[in-house]
């Protein structure tokens, strides 16, 4: 929100200095962003009168003009300003007047006398167009100080507002919060309502329900739109960073900026009564309602949008003239023919304007403001406000008022109990009574004392305060935070030991980060179309109020994103990218249902096996290299963990696999399919993990056992088995045959070629057996390997190698 000083001062008088009020300001939670000083040191700038221009004789784009500065004596100036010409009302810095850093003295230009400037609005350090000289209105006073005329000096203000002040949208509102922290008062408003001279009026019907629950409307005839917006009004907009457009356009906006209300100018003879506010209609074969708007756009509607209708085709409520609560309609704006006005002003719920013009990749003003909630008691003090300005300064005859309003559906602030105790309890301090009383009277509550404290109803424009602690908030920050003790907290705290049937995410951390990895943190929400590369878009989570486009769903899996991380890293010249990540991922439920949420855990790598060194060749990381650092994550909890071929339409086929623990999946590993490389413009391999956390790092409850006295035995076995077979199965064969005899199994060769069938491979592995009760016999192991050879023929159609 930007405003100008002034005007916030002709509200809330106060003797604090600028930087006094920008302190207090951001203190009190409207953190200033900035403070422009605008035309300061202006003495001796006048308002002067160009009445002739000649031709220099020595320059071509330079003009001798005669100027009236209202000394008597016409002064004689050399200006190179595209825009000087006879009649043009404009400053003139007079000799001996310091603009910026430049004193003004006579001189001679390519020989010509020249006793002045005359200035752009640059040059006065009042706005940046410096394309020419500033041009005042044909009646500004010559010989009048620039400084008087224009209400200078002055500064623009522009604060940083948190989503619940949406009362600060406005000079007033913001006034009442320095007038509770400067001990001042607001100045009394006058909204005095304009009495109707004519009967002309707009009959309006609500068929919106809750979502405009109030719509008041007005007819003013006899306008004269071509008039220009005065000096004054056009100063306050542009110094609130609003470009003055039109008089009925201008008036519109300075309401808004000053009370926080958005309206609305239609001209009058492009309407046809009645005035229905609706739903937007989508036909039969229709995308949606069609309505062109004031910036040349011509959109598409769908039902949830709501619009202001008139009846000019025919049937009520026919013809959609305004999209409610963002932007009005191109075939019903005033413009400088404009006659007959007709002023709107509406209170529209934040839920039906949220996200609307974000749809539409539309943003303005009035949905700002909208969005975040607008005073209900507004439209109609809007209207009598902004009528009295057109009538005053253009003309006019106003009509009635007309309100149509659905009372049921008008929020009503409620009494809230305000306890001097609890005052004290919050923010360990107590506050005076009398302080207490100050501070919420100022800020517009209504305030009756009682034995416990007080009962206050807040006003209508403060839908942040609901509950005792809002009000306890308010006192806060306008009593000063700085007046509020630092204590630490007292009393025993219970201190909960962490399970030992868990491994905690901090541990899971550390140790991809002692092998070499770097955590990101992503968006938990991305493009629908990198899921769609990824085929990964089955149950995503659309939001209904995106940050932008690209953001618009959940995400499914932690890889794109993370990939994405490292095609970054790949662009800026990283050789070697290894990250991870841990965090949540979306899928929807049932309707009705909230997403469900799973915790997970990924990383991605690129690039060399190693970094950097002399000590061994370089070589690409591959696929064991990712299934080690896998495999360390999983022994902390000791979860033995399978890997079977992968179907996945992102994963390379045969270079990738399924994580299973205990028969579960819990995941995938892998390298990344060449086709999805390309579609993510990465030109090497890139490989990578993604499993549930919770399973990958669940354990049993550690427990102390004796070590067995008794020597272990080893037996080595080598067999045949069809290629397609994975060791994860053969391994879990020889587990459930064994049992607790088996104190380790290795796989310590893996041999295709000469002597083994073509799709056969030859696997050996060593069996390590010990009991903890006695030595083991010959038999007792000839009987182990027996079964297990067995066992192996008979599940994998696998033989001894001879």
């Amino acid at each position: 929100m930007k405003f100008s000083e002034n005007w916030l001062r002709s509200h809330v008088p106060t003797d604090a200095s600028r930087d006094e009020l920008a302190a207090t300001l951001t203190a009190i939670g409207l953190e200033v962003e900035e403070v422009t000083p605008l035309g300061e040191s202006l003495a001796g700038v006048v308002v002067a009168r160009i009445v002739e221009c000649a031709k220099h004789p020595e320059a071509d784009r330079l003009q001798v003009c005669k100027v009236d500065a209202g000394q008597g004596e016409l002064l004689q100036i050399v200006c190179g300003a595209p825009n000087a010409r006879p009649g043009l009302v404009a400053p003139l810095a007079t000799v001996g007047t310091v603009v910026g850093e430049i004193t003004i003295k006579a001189a001679k230009l390519r020989g010509v006398d020249s006793n002045g400037m005359l200035c752009s609005a640059k040059e006065l350090g009042i706005d940046a167009d410096a394309s020419g000289l500033l041009e005042l209105p044909d009646d500004a006073p010559i010989g009048a100080s620039i400084a008087d005329y224009l209400s200078l000096p002055d500064a623009s203000i522009e604060i940083k507002l948190t989503p619940n002040r949406a009362d600060c949208f406005s000079v007033r509102g913001i006034a009442f919060d320095v007038a509770a922290a400067c001990g001042s008062a607001v100045v009394a408003f006058d909204a005095t309502p304009m009495p109707a001279l004519i009967d002309s009026a707009l009959e309006i019907e609500l068929d919106a329900g809750a979502k405009v629950p109030r719509f008041v409307g007005r007819v003013i005839e006899g306008v004269d739109a071509a008039i220009a917006t005065p000096v004054w009004m056009a100063e306050r907009l542009r110094r609130s960073g609003v470009r003055p457009i039109s008089f009925l356009v201008d008036v519109t906006q300075y309401v808004m900026l000053e009370l926080g209300q958005p309206m609305h100018a239609f001209d009058r003879d492009t309407l046809a009564g009645p005035i229905v506010v609706r739903h937007a209609r989508s036909g039969e074969g229709r995308a949606g309602e069609e309505l062109k708007l004031l910036d040349g756009r011509t959109v598409s509607l769908g039902e949830d949008f709501l619009v202001v209708s008139d009846s000019q085709q025919g049937g009520v409520g026919s013809r959609a003239v305004a999209l409610g609560g963002i932007m009005g309609g191109h075939d019903t704006r005033v413009t400088d023919a404009t006659r007959n006005v007709f002023l709107e002003a509406a209170h529209w719920v934040p839920s039906a304007i949220i996200g609307r013009g974000r749809k539409l990749g539309l943003h303005t003003d009035a949905g700002h403001r909208f969005e975040r909630g607008v005073d209900p008691e507004l439209p109609r003090q809007a209207v009598e406000v902004a009528t009295r300005l057109i009538v005053e300064l253009a003309g006019g005859s106003p009509g009635p008022v007309v309100e149509a309003m659905l009372s049921e559906h008008l929020p009503r602030p409620a009494r809230i109990a305000l306890r001097r105790a609890r005052i004290a309890r919050v923010l360990g301090i107590e506050i005076a009574d009398a302080d207490v009383e100050r501070i919420l009277r100022a800020l517009g509550m209504q305030v009756e004392a009682n034995d416990a404290g007080w009962e206050i109803v807040s006003p209508s424009r403060r839908f942040d305060i609901a509950i005792e602690e809002d009000l306890i908030e308010e006192l806060a920050r306008i009593h000063g935070y700085d007046r509020i003790p630092t204590t630490l907290p007292g009393g025993a705290t219970r201190i909960a030991a962490p399970t030992e049937t868990r491994v905690e995410a901090s541990s899971v951390r550390r140790q991809l980060a002692a092998r070499d990895y770097l955590e990101t943190v992503n968006y938990a929400f991305v493009d629908a179309a990198l899921l769609a590369q990824w085929s990964a878009s089955e149950n995503a989570v659309p939001l209904a109020n995106p940050l932008s486009a690209e953001l618009g769903v959940m995400r499914t899996r932690l890889l794109p994103g993370l990939v994405s991380a490292v095609q970054r890293n790949v662009a800026r010249q990283a050789g070697r990218v290894r990250l991870f990540e841990l965090g949540n991922v979306f899928a929807s439920r049932k309707s009705g249902e909230a997403p469900l949420e799973t915790l997970r855990i990924a990383a991605a790598i690129h690039g060399d096996a190693r970094s950097e060194q002399w000590g061994e060749a370089a070589r690409k990381a591959d696929f064991h290299d990712l299934k080690g650092d896998l495999d360390s994550l999983a022994a902390a909890s000791g979860a033995v963990l399978e890997y079977r071929p992968s179907a996945h339409a992102f994963g390379h086929p045969g270079r990738s696999a399924d994580v299973f623990r205990e028969g579960v999946r819990i995941g995938w590993i892998g390298q990344l399919h060449p086709r999805l490389l390309r579609a993510l413009d990465l030109d090497d391999e890139v490989l990578g993990f993604e499993l549930d956390l919770a399973p990958l790092t669940s354990r049993a409850l550690p427990r102390a056992s004796e070590l067995s006295r008794f020597p272990s035995v080893r037996r080595d076995l080598a067999f045949v088995v069809a290629d397609s077979v994975p060791w994860a199965a053969i391994s879990t064969t020889v587990r459930e045959v064994v049992g607790p005899l088996l104190r380790d199994l290795l796989l310590f060769d893996r041999y295709v070629g000469a002597g083994v069938e073509s799709g056969q491979k030859s696997l050996a592995m060593g069996l390590i057996l010990q009991d903890n009760s006695r030595t083991l016999t010959d038999r007792d192991v000839e009987g182990v390997v027996t079964a297990v050879v067995a066992a192996i023929e008979r599940d994998h159609g696998a033989r001894i190698r001879g």
